[in-house]
């Protein structure tokens, strides 16, 4: 994994200043090309048109089967620590997208077993912190005839019968190197979990392109899976991934944080909370004085109130190409520029927070997103477990 003096990147750690290509050629990942940003559907997004999503592995079958009305999948999850700031929210709001341009599935996990084993914090924590995620994700507006939300401990018939077969698959040497030591078994056995995840619409739906769009830092769980899938015992194809950049934190650089005490936007923040949050934490770009901005400008590749904007909250190109220009040659203030990305970011909040609040109770909600019984039946004959009515059957009949 890479870890430098400049930076650190794994699944369970991001610190420094990232080099973004040293990234890919530490995991063997490719740059997303121009032809491939093309393939994608019109409008193509924001996220990948600036490359924000930069890289990709895989991309071109899921591309070819989005464009000819094939089936294809995305699987994007959500490991429920604490409450979800807007980071966390933005590759939810892209699935959508790609669901309402081509009708592919969704596929969303929610690794709340994962985040029990990493976190000092008991399950009943956990467990309230998932039901909050999971309010969020809903509000998001998925079609629930073609999105499937797993919670691995609610939907351990399903998990983990799957991980059990693809753990088989992995050996120990294979975790310490793509991981490092583990700090307890659960998480040497958790990659195999990931696997589920990641090959459950396969395994429900019959071989397909799958694409994982996710941060960097999680493609190590994509390798690991892409790995038990070219083994070819079973009848799936290695998932894809579109790897993105991370959403930079308050303070700038690295990435924003949910943890160690550092500023971030909750998706429960109000306009007030928003505003206060980016005049005071949001790292300028500027110079330090009004007359020192107007004759020399700002630098927008650093300031993190235009990086918001330029990530998903402008979807105008030619907006933000402006804003960047003003603030370069000093008409436009860092104050102003704040000011700027703190409306878009509290008018994008207030749209989700009223959609959350119109919400029905949460087990009612979720409950047409879950997966059916037959389709649990399908995963687990998938990787040669037994028809599951037969036991039902005789457990009915003994008693």
């Amino acid at each position: 994994m890479p870890a430098t003096d400049d930076f650190t990147v794994t699944p369970y750690a991001v610190e420094g200043n990232i080099d973004y290509d040293r990234l890919l050629d530490e995991f063997g990942a490719d740059p997303l090309t121009a032809d491939q940003k093309a393939q994608f559907p019109r409008p193509v997004h924001q996220l990948v048109r600036r490359g924000v999503f930069y890289a990709e592995r895989d991309v071109d079958a899921f591309l070819d089967a989005a464009n000819e009305g094939k089936t294809h999948s995305i699987v994007t999850g959500r490991g429920p620590s604490g409450p979800m700031h807007i980071g966390h929210i933005i590759p939810f709001y892209f699935a959508k997208y790609l669901q309402d341009q081509t009708g592919c599935l969704v596929y969303i996990p929610l690794s709340d077993d994962e985040k029990y084993l990493l976190k000092d914090k008991p399950l009943a924590e956990i467990h309230e912190y998932t039901r909050e995620n999971l309010l969020d994700i809903l509000a998001v507006g998925f079609d629930p005839e073609r999105t499937r939300i797993v919670v691995d401990t609610a939907d351990a018939d399903v998990v983990y019968p799957l991980a059990v077969a693809f753990a088989k698959e992995v050996t120990q040497s294979t975790v310490n190197a793509t991981y490092g030591d583990p700090e307890n078994i659960g998480l040497s056995f958790y990659p195999a979990v990931q696997a589920a995840h990641l090959l459950l619409p396969q395994l429900v739906e019959g071989r397909h392109p799958t694409l994982v769009p996710i941060a960097v830092d999680q493609d190590p769980h994509v390798r690991v899976c892409r790995d038990i899938a070219a083994k070819q015992r079973y009848d799936v194809s290695k998932p894809g991934a579109l790897l993105s950049k991370f959403l930079p934190a308050l303070e700038g650089p690295g990435k924003m944080s949910s943890s160690g005490g550092s500023a971030n936007i909750r998706l429960s923040d109000d306009r007030e909370t928003v505003f206060e949050k980016i005049r005071t934490h949001a790292y300028s770009g500027g110079q330090r004085s009004v007359e020192s901005h107007r004759e020399h400008g700002g630098d927008p590749e650093v300031d993190v109130p235009y990086q918001f904007l330029y990530y998903f909250f402008e979807e105008s190109d030619e907006r933000v190409e402006r804003l960047a220009r003003e603030y370069r040659d000093g008409s436009l203030l860092s104050g102003e520029l704040k000011e700027i990305a703190a409306t878009r970011i509290a008018d994008f909040l207030d749209a989700h927070q009223s959609r959350r609040e119109e919400l029905g109770p949460v087990a009612d909600e979720f409950e047409q997103y879950r997966l059916r019984k037959s389709e649990r039946q399908t995963a687990r004959q998938q990787v040669g477990y037994a028809n599951t009515r037969l036991f039902e059957e005789r457990t009915t009949h003994d008693n």
